[in-house]
Parts: C-alpha cells; sequence; structure tokens
C-alpha cells in the first residue's frame, strides 16, 4: 500500500538568504514535507516512516547548512529525505519564508519542490 504522511508548519530557525542580515540574525522557516511511503500493514513503527525521524532530519539540517537560496534549502531536504529510507518513493517539500525581505506587505513567500526515488 502507499500511505500518504504530511507534516505541516514544522518550525526552523536557521540563516538561509542571499542579505547579510539574513545570514548574521537568521530568521524562522517553515516546513511543510509530504511524503509517499510503500508501507505495510502492521501495526508497528518498523513498517512505516517515523514522521519524527523526518521532522528531525529536515531540522538539523536547516540547521546546519546555509544556503542563500530557499530552493536550494526545499531541494536539499528533498534529498535527504528520499534518502532516508528506501519506502519514500516520493517527497513535496515547501520552505516557507514568511519573514522575507520583500518591502511590502505580505503574508507568506514560499518555494516547493517535488522528487521521486527515481530521480534521484
Amino acid at each position: 500500500m502507499i500511505y500518504k504522511i504530511r507534516i505541516d508548519g514544522l518550525e526552523s530557525f536557521a540563516y538561509h538568504g542571499v542579505l547579510e542580515h539574513e545570514k548574521n540574525y537568521g530568521q524562522t522557516f517553515y516546513f511543510d514535507i509530504h511524503l509517499d511511503v510503500h508501507a505495510g500493514l502492521e501495526d508497528s513503527i518498523d513498517a512505516t516512516v517515523s514522521y519524527a525521524a523526518i521532522a528531525d532530519l529536515a531540522t538539523e539540517l536547516s540547521a546546519r547548512s546555509r544556503f542563500d537560496l530557499i530552493e536550494s534549502l526545499a531541494s536539499a531536504i528533498s534529498r535527504a529525505v528520499l534518502k532516508y529510507d528506501p519506502r519514500i518513493i516520493r517527497t513535496t517539500v515547501t520552505v516557507h519564508k514568511p519573514s522575507a525581505p520583500i518591502g511590502k506587505n505580505f503574508k507568506d513567500v514560499s518555494v516547493t519542490v517535488s522528487g521521486s526515488r527515481d530521480e534521484n
């Protein structure tokens, strides 16, 4: 069976951006990570992919790396998630940057990337 696992609004403080103040002071980012997982029917954590482990992987990658572009951050998270467990067959990662330096009133800026196991 194919299961869909969704993590929405995962918060991470990090230092991504093109501008010096983004690199020096950081800001809060949010991730939406959606997985298509080929998993078993057993009622056991071993039969599926741990969403807690995926959340840790994404926030740790964001904290230890620095990217100018959120496009690059989204791609890095997507690749890392696909490598994490062979049962993950597809992932969609959205990186939200609600404090992007736009100079206008806005609700959110985000970038979404999708990838599958056969594309890696």
